[in-house]
């Protein structure tokens, strides 16, 4: 039996980060070059606490079954980035530590873009120390923002949901006949990709949301004001899809004028978003007599995990085992990336991607996504995106309720 494995989760929980965990827990648990596989709680934090679990219990299936559907992060995240090795040394010798203690031969960190530093100084430094340990990163963020890979894991299942929580909010709104206009607010700080997905839900033909306002695009209510009236002349009730990122032609965020987001950051040095649909909900007030309802969809889109994608879902297993995979092959310092295909049908194949290549960079919307006005997306958008969101989960329900762990 060879060294075990260690595993942790990093960053905002997604509806697919355990279906990844599963994937490295299950391919770690049926490989005989691997001895045990543990759990670090709170991620990286747990390594450093020394607050690791022993997983070997979800050798049983039916586990690792309620373990894909079960919603936020099943081992516990945290939002610690590492400091540079030459900043504090000590980090690096306690991670070196506990690997010793714990035997660790294999280290797999589930996360966003600021999980993959990590990965990525991690490998670093073990190649300058006498240990042997392959250390992989297996990619999540619903902002769809990491360089290279196609998409990533838990995207599809979070537009899934903005597509069809936009279009449920849009019929709500033709209950009475009064004109106004719904802004819905979307994650996404730098990206666009989730506040597009709402385009989504008018894929049926009908026209749910009528303007999305990207962070790729400069925010000007006066501009969006002309827009909204060319749309209100034609009908009286407009969606607004807006990105908790957007931006003013100053690069500001729109949403710093809020007093709730009041200077605070994450422990990844970002600042807090929120409340940009009631700022331009104040803005519009401001300069028109419409009736405006701002609607937040906040946490609740990110690990809403009875609306997942099958795709998303499955694709997110296949990651954290070909991550284990990729180790076994001696594969280290690397991010399993997805690369779509060039085909008719939708398919992809995942590749091991360099996370020199993948740390601290991010991936925006494409210009050719994006209407030429700003206020919508192309047909090129939506024929990347729509096999993502699509298929749906066997969902495991006890009285009604989603069985979890």
């Amino acid at each position: 039996m060879g060294k075990n494995l260690l595993v942790g989760q990093s960053g905002g929980p997604t509806a697919a980060i355990n279906s990844s965990l599963a994937g490295v827990i299950s391919e770690g648990l049926k490989s005989e070059k691997i001895g045990k596989v543990y759990g670090a709680k709170h991620g990286i934090e747990g390594v450093l606490k020394d607050n690791i679990i022993d997983l070997s219990f979800f050798s049983d299936d039916e586990k690792i079954k309620i373990l894909k559907q079960t919603p936020s992060a099943y081992l516990g995240s945290c939002r610690k980035k590492l400091p540079d090795m030459e900043n504090n040394m000590e980090t690096y010798e306690k991670i070196y530590e506990m690997f010793k203690k714990y035997d660790i031969g294999y280290f797999f960190y589930i996360g966003g873009n600021d999980s993959m530093d990590t990965v990525n100084k991690l490998s670093k430094y073990f190649k300058t120390v006498d240990y042997d340990v392959k250390i992989i990163g297996v990619p999540k963020t619903i902002d769809n923002d990491l360089a290279l890979t196609d998409h990533t894991p838990g995207y599809g299942s979070a537009a899934k949901f903005v597509a069809n929580t936009t279009k449920q909010v849009a019929k709500d709104n033709t209950a009475y006949d009064i004109p106004a206009i719904t802004v819905i607010e979307v994650m996404g700080r730098h990206a666009g990709w989730l506040t597009a997905a709402a385009a989504l839900a008018n894929m049926d033909g009908e026209t749910y949301v009528d303007v999305v306002c990207l962070p790729e695009v400069a925010f000007d209510i006066d501009k969006l004001i002309v827009k909204l009236e060319e749309i209100m002349n034609k009908k009286n009730k407009v969606v607004i899809a807006v990105s908790e990122g957007v931006k003013d032609k100053d690069g500001k965020l729109v949403c710093e004028s809020v007093s709730v987001t009041d200077g605070k950051e994450d422990g990844f040095n970002h600042a807090q978003l929120g409340g940009v649909c009631k700022t331009i909900e104040a803005l519009l007030k401001e300069k028109t007599s419409w009736k405006i309802r701002p609607i937040e969809f906040s946490t609740i889109q990110r690990s809403f995990s009875i609306l997942t994608s099958k795709t998303d879902i499955e694709e997110s297993f296949n990651a954290g085992s070909q991550g284990v995979k990729f180790a076994l092959d001696g594969k280290t310092g690397v991010m399993v990336g997805y690369v779509r295909k060039d085909s008719d049908k939708y398919e992809i194949e995942y590749q091991a991607f360099n996370t020199e290549d993948v740390a601290n960079f991010e991936k925006v919307m494409p210009a050719s996504m994006i209407t030429e006005d700003g206020f919508f997306v192309t047909d090129e958008y939506i024929k990347y995106a729509k096999p993502l969101i699509e298929g749906e989960c066997d969902i495991v329900y006890k009285d009604g309720v989603i069985s979890t762990l």
